[in-house]
């Protein structure tokens, strides 16, 4: 949760910088609000199953003919790649001082296209404020089940990078550190499920068309069978998370 709330600080002193730079800046368009057809974005995101960098976004917006209750409603398309953490990893130094997860046996990716809805629920005009949307969407999730991969020194002098075996690799003092992440891409196992968030959406149009904000909100998921990422611990088929992304993009 502390690298969440860094990262909504971050942007709330980013708002306030734009702000007062739009306040300099102004024309006589003051009530004139925003109508755009498109708003694509990209971004980075940060939730409480992850680490500062959970992964990685890509949203769409289209405008839609009809509004929901007299509100202008946009077609939400996304794409997320996030990394997803056991609950009980924690990382510590080898003996070199490398960082690794004791027990830790699989890297769980989970890649999750997502559609919905994305609302306006308070509009801004084109030279100052922030809009605030609201987005409820679903899809699927592919689990990708990835080997942990490990330095581990065999005996002195000789030192192997292999995927961590909890019955082979006992001793942790032999451990050096973690092997590539790109490591084992192909021995990789898939794993289906769903996924369901809610979420609400601060825009700031800092240039005009183009736009930073975060996304903050809630997510559910849910996999075919548990994913084994630490074999000696209790591995779950339901994760839970709140979550944050910070994205650029712009609308037209």
């Amino acid at each position: 949760m502390k690298s969440i709330s860094t990262v909504i600080l971050a942007f709330l002193l980013l708002s306030e910088a734009a702000w007062g730079q739009q306040r300099r800046t102004k024309t006589n368009l003051e009530d004139e609000e925003e109508e755009y057809s498109t708003i694509t974005t990209y971004g980075v995101t940060t939730n409480t199953n992850s680490g500062l960098l959970g992964g990685l976004v890509v949203r769409h917006s289209t405008r839609m003919d009809k509004d929901l209750f007299g509100r202008a409603q946009y077609r939400y398309l996304a794409l997320e790649l996030v990394n997803v953490r056991h609950p009980k990893e924690l990382a510590q130094s080898s003996n070199t001082g490398a960082r690794f997860t004791p027990g830790k046996q699989n890297y769980l990716f989970a890649l999750r296209p997502q559609y919905g809805r994305e609302i306006i629920l308070s509009n801004r005009n084109n030279e100052e404020g922030i809009s605030i949307n609201g987005i409820l969407a679903v899809g699927a999730s592919l689990g990708i089940l990835k080997p942990y991969f490990i330095q581990y020194q065999v005996r002195p002098g000789v030192v192997r990078t292999e995927a961590y075996d909890p019955v082979k690799h006992t001793d942790l003092g032999n451990i050096l550190g973690a092997g590539n992440i790109m490591q084992g891409i192909g021995q990789s196992k898939i794993v289906p499920g769903v996924n369901a968030k809610i979420a609400f959406s601060f825009e700031l149009s800092a240039f005009r068309s183009n736009l930073t904000g975060l996304e903050i909100g809630f997510l559910t998921e849910l996999f075919s069978k548990a994913p084994v990422i630490i074999p000696f611990a209790e591995n779950r088929s339901l994760f839970s998370s709140g979550y944050v992304t910070l994205f650029f993009g712009n609308k037209k």
